[in-house]
């Protein structure tokens, strides 16, 4: 009789891929990769069966500004696509750098870049209102051409940006592929940078959709169809904090379900930053989730062997 192993989803975020101060090319984002996977493969060597996912948003954001320079000679690719290739080409970086690590390691495992459908609501509020800022500033000049193309952009500090829908992802689709896939004991590195929104349309079937879906929702949609014991997210700090950037933020380093829905409440974690992390915390404990880890990219390991990090149980 076989025993169930630890089964993990890993997030790692998109800025983990691209360090502050880098200008994002290619080689640097490849040895960041190779930085990310240091904690997964102690993690396989530990017994866990793991499915990878990501963010994007520098890299999608590059793309989409490629496209933009470039319509003038070659028809530009609309969102859905763009983001569909940043998940390809960083699904690529993981996937090498991984099973090279694995090797070094003597671990014979196979590892494999899955494109992800994730399925929302074609009623999602946010598909008529977008909300979620992409790409590069632009200045007001360039901001009134694009509005002219059909875009719709909001001001930030430093400049006009696109804004897109962003929904609220349901399920994934290739959910119980890549579940099948981990029982074979294949690492899976799925829905990249939130994965390719799409509805379900009668008489037609799957059909992409103009937006971009959170990385962090998505990663707990893909540890309910895993089954998953646990949600390990790396990104750029080290714990989630109280009063974050003031002079009296604090850490939490063990924290409850319950006070952790109120600290949410209480409007501790926006939106644009640590809120969907933590948003995907309630929701993965109410669908019968055991624990969520949230640290830096350099300290996942340590974070998950309780020396660091922020640790959330029910």
């Amino acid at each position: 009789m076989s025993v169930m192993k630890k089964r993990a989803v890993v997030a790692l975020g998109g800025n983990a891929l691209i360090k502050e101060g880098q200008d994002g090319n290619i080689y640097d984002q490849f040895e960041n990769t190779r930085g990310a996977t240091e904690s997964i493969v102690k993690m396989v060597e530990n017994g866990w069966d793991i499915v990878v996912t990501h963010g994007n948003g520098p890299q999608v954001g590059a793309i989409f500004l490629q496209n933009d320079l470039a319509k003038d000679v070659t028809p530009p690719m609309p969102l859905g696509i763009c983001v569909a290739e940043s998940e390809g080409y960083i699904g690529y970086m993981i996937q090498q750098c991984l099973s090279n690590a694995l090797r070094k390691k003597n671990i014979i495992k196979p590892v494999i870049a899955l494109i992800t459908q994730v399925l929302v609501d074609e009623k999602d509020n946010s598909l008529n209102n977008p909300t979620k800022p992409i790409g590069p500033f632009y200045d007001i000049k360039e901001k009134e051409e694009l509005v002219k193309d059909g875009y719709k952009l909001i001001h930030q500090k430093e400049g006009w940006r696109i804004v897109v829908p962003s929904p609220d992802p349901k399920a994934i689709v290739e959910g119980e592929i890549i579940k099948k896939m981990l029982e074979d004991g294949i690492i899976v590195i799925a829905s990249g940078g939130g994965g390719m929104p799409v509805i379900e349309l009668e008489g037609w079937g799957l059909n992409g959709l103009e937006a971009v879906i959170d990385k962090d929702l998505a990663a707990e949609r893909l540890a309910e169809a895993i089954n998953a014991d646990l949600i390990l997210i790396l990104t750029n700090v080290e714990y989630v904090y109280l009063n974050y950037n003031t002079s009296s933020q604090k850490p939490l380093k063990n924290v409850k379900l319950d006070d952790l829905k109120k600290y949410y409440k209480q409007g501790h974690f926006p939106i644009g930053s640590m809120g969907p992390k933590i948003l995907s915390a309630i929701r993965f404990f109410e669908a019968g989730g055991k624990k969520v880890i949230i640290s830096s990219v350099e300290k996942g390991w340590d974070a998950l062997n309780g020396k660091t990090g922020t640790h959330i149980t029910k």
